[in-house]
């Protein structure tokens, strides 16, 4: 007989902002055993972003469970055992197939149904694989993508087996620079490949992405751009050998790691609450259209007040602060007391080799790049700035201290009003420091 298991709240995910919620419910007051937090995957929640850094050092690499939320902000690391000291049950390696949201029941693989009052769907992304689109070749062995701790786990030992061998990444963005970074640390023989003119598109202006081009040509990294990969060989063991691009030429290949963007995992809610933008649609407490029905981090199109916009964003700094503001909204409304309404300010971030970068607002309108971006600088820092409207709506800095990128995220939220913009290009990071 299959299990059925009724809880007042229900968190369905166990990423990022599955744990922040977590911490947040604790912070609020939760009753022990009201709360669950269901996950697909089979350890409690981490901060993803170590995977596609440290957790694939050469050296001293991170494991789990030191990167345990909440320690990415600086926050206590939640182990295991803090749920079950707290009362809430995580349900871990239990993937959930169906959602009836009229009757509040959430029917997992294995068919057990859990029932609850009100339901914060975390369900994040999944990663988009190129055998969705039927590439040939894609299902190979070592062609590998990163998501998970259990992709990490796949991609670390490749690099191991593969020492010294030839490694092809497949994406210009985040995924596609973080690791090309990272394996090049490893020592492979890396080629980037994207069919953008530049890397980071959707961000980096050209000037930007010219730079880091150019640091990671002089680290060694191969860059390709304005091709694809249309298909992969594989020797007889199925081991991928070669990529073959669109324009004809082939790359020798040991490891192929494909970074080429997710998909928000909303497909469960179908036809069940109202969309937009390609995720499930929330008001500024990230309430779905179903009441009692709250949708955070990437699946959720919510109201970004400053732009007088809605906007769906994939970013961990969002992950954690949309969490814990819906279950502020949720615990809030229980007791009758409003809620400072969420009031987000974009912001991004990147690390490789020894380059960090900041990114906050909106990159919307003129640019202009001041300070020093020549790749072979010891110690390069620069920035960009987005004008619209002659006011400053975004910041970016490169190689900034915390000062300095607080000082720019001010910038973005003040949307100062600038007179010429060489004169803003001539000040660069001391307008900044005006603010």
């Amino acid at each position: 007989m299959a299990t059925e298991k009724h809880f007042k709240y229900v968190v369905l995910g166990g990423g990022v902002s599955g744990g922040y919620a977590a911490r947040e419910f604790v912070k609020q007051g939760v009753q022990p055993g009201e709360l669950a937090i269901i996950s697909k995957e089979a350890v409690a929640p981490y901060e993803r972003p170590a995977l596609s850094k440290a957790y694939l050092f050469p050296q001293n690499p991170a494991r789990l469970p030191g990167f345990h939320v909440c320690v990415g902000s600086g926050g206590e690391r939640l182990l295991p055992e803090w749920y079950s000291e707290k009362g809430i049950e995580l349900i871990l390696s239990t993937e959930i197939v169906k959602a009836d949201l009229a009757s509040k029941t959430l029917t997992s693989a294995a068919g057990a149904t859990f029932t609850y009052e009100i339901l914060l769907i975390a369900t994040g992304s999944s990663v988009i694989k190129l055998s969705d689109f039927g590439t040939p070749g894609a299902d190979s062995n070592n062609i590998l993508y990163l998501r998970e701790v259990d992709d990490a786990d796949k991609l670390y030992a490749a690099i191991q087996a593969k020492k010294g061998g030839k490694a092809v990444v497949v994406g210009g963005g985040y995924i596609g620079l973080e690791l090309s970074a990272v394996l090049k640390m490893n020592n492979l023989d890396v080629t980037m490949v994207f069919p953008e003119p530049w890397c980071m598109p959707r961000l980096f202006t050209a000037e930007i992405a010219a730079f880091y081009e150019s640091y990671y040509t002089n680290k060694g990294v191969k860059i390709v751009k304005g091709t694809v990969a249309v298909g992969f060989d594989a020797d007889a063991n199925g081991d991928v050998t070669a990529v073959k691009l669109k324009d004809g030429s082939v790359l020798e290949a040991d490891i192929v790691v494909v970074g080429v963007g997710g998909r928000p995992l909303t497909t469960l809610f179908k036809g069940q609450v109202a969309e937009e933008k390609g995720g499930i649609k929330t008001d500024a407490s990230f309430e779905t259209s179903v009441p009692g029905v709250y949708a955070v981090g990437d699946v959720a199109t919510f109201p970004m007040k400053i732009y007088n916009d809605v906007r769906r964003v994939e970013h961990v700094d969002h992950s954690r602060k949309s969490a814990e503001q819906a279950v502020k909204a949720i615990k809030g409304k229980e007791a009758g007391e409003a809620v400072a309404e969420y009031d987000y300010l974009p912001y991004f971030y990147s690390r490789s080799f020894d380059l960090s970068w900041q990114f906050y607002g909106d990159n919307v309108g003129e640019t202009v790049l001041f300070g020093d971006s020549d790749p072979s600088s010891a110690k390069p820092k620069f920035g960009s700035y987005w004008i619209n409207d002659g006011k400053v709506l975004g910041a970016f800095l490169e190689g900034g201290s915390p000062d300095e990128n607080s000082a720019i995220a001010k910038v973005a939220k003040a949307q100062p009003a600038v007179g010429s913009l060489e004169e803003l290009k001539k000040e660069g990071l001391q307008f900044a420091s005006k603010i």
